[in-house]
């Protein structure tokens, strides 16, 4: 059976949040997911998932150091990535603030393993963004983006 695995890093609660709303939209697909915590998140669990979503926190303008810490680690796997697919998605405390740098950066170690990674032509082109908490908006599209993972994972499985 197709899994993704969706792994993220939280101070505060707003990435955690979005972490589950997007595990909620893979499984309306049928699709096994797993979310975790990026600290209890071991670097070879990369190789045994068919999609990986990362989500991260905005520091100045760039993802979490623990989640560039795992891509950087997961240079060990290059070329065993290739095919999988990845998506991304973000949160920050303003408007502006970085959200989309910290999905692009994310998604540039996907395309640089190979990975396979589909925007949108609706909401949020790179990957859901919040700014703070989640408000409805941020919600529905973290629900889209583990229902569009899960659906080309099928795809490609």
């Amino acid at each position: 059976m197709a899994k993704v695995l969706v792994i993220y890093y939280s101070k505060t609660g707003n990435t955690e949040e979005m972490a589950k709303l997007v595990g909620e939209g893979v499984k309306e697909e049928g699709v096994e997911v797993e979310v975790k915590k990026i600290e209890d998140t071991r670097v070879d669990e990369l190789l045994k998932a068919d999609g990986i979503i990362i989500g991260s926190p905005t520091y100045y303008g760039d993802m979490a150091a623990s989640i560039k810490e795992l891509l950087d680690e997961s240079v060990k796997f290059h070329g065993e990535l290739q095919g999988k697919v990845g998506g991304a998605f973000s949160s920050s405390a303003n408007i502006g603030g970085g959200n989309e740098t910290t999905i692009m950066n994310i998604l540039k170690a996907f395309l640089i393993h190979g990975m396979i990674v589909q925007g949108t032509s609706q909401g949020d082109h790179y990957g859901p963004v919040a700014i703070g908490a989640p408000d409805e908006r941020s919600k529905s599209q973290c629900q889209d983006l583990g229902r569009r993972v899960a659906r080309l994972v099928k795809r490609l499985s």
